[in-house]
């Protein structure tokens, strides 16, 4: 009996203390996660957009994590991640307004907000993509 309680109780130890992955290993994520954040606060685009978006009434109806009147920001840069004509697209949305794509309450119309503004605010939320 003892011939095989020892042995399986030595290999469940060692499952269980190899089973989280090496301290260097998270260490290595964590400075990933780190590095890609401080990346993105750092991208010019990031500094200019969050610049004209504090100008403008944007937050008013939108933040970066929760819905309010329009959508999250996160959500709108996972939704249009990779999308090559996003940029055009959502910048259009900004300056004409638009219906439909979040669900039934309209996005007012800014006309006063310049194509390059509206880009540059578009730039930084599609940089808040997870």
């Amino acid at each position: 009996m003892k011939r095989i309680l020892i042995p399986v109780i030595a290999v469940s130890v060692l499952i269980a203390c190899n089973s989280g992955g090496s301290k260097d290993e998270k260490k290595d994520d964590q400075k990933e996660t780190t590095t890609e954040v401080a990346d993105v606060t750092q991208n010019p685009d990031y500094q200019k957009g969050l610049d004209v978006l504090a100008k403008n009434d944007c937050l008013t109806c939108h933040k970066v994590e929760e819905t309010l009147t329009g959508p999250a920001y996160r959500d709108v840069a996972n939704k249009y991640a990779g999308v090559d004509t996003a940029v055009t697209y959502l910048t259009k949305k900004i300056i004409n307004g638009g219906m439909g794509v979040w669900g039934s309450v309209m996005m007012v119309p800014h006309p006063g907000i310049s194509q390059a503004d509206a880009e540059a605010m578009v730039k930084y939320i599609l940089l808040l993509k997870k």
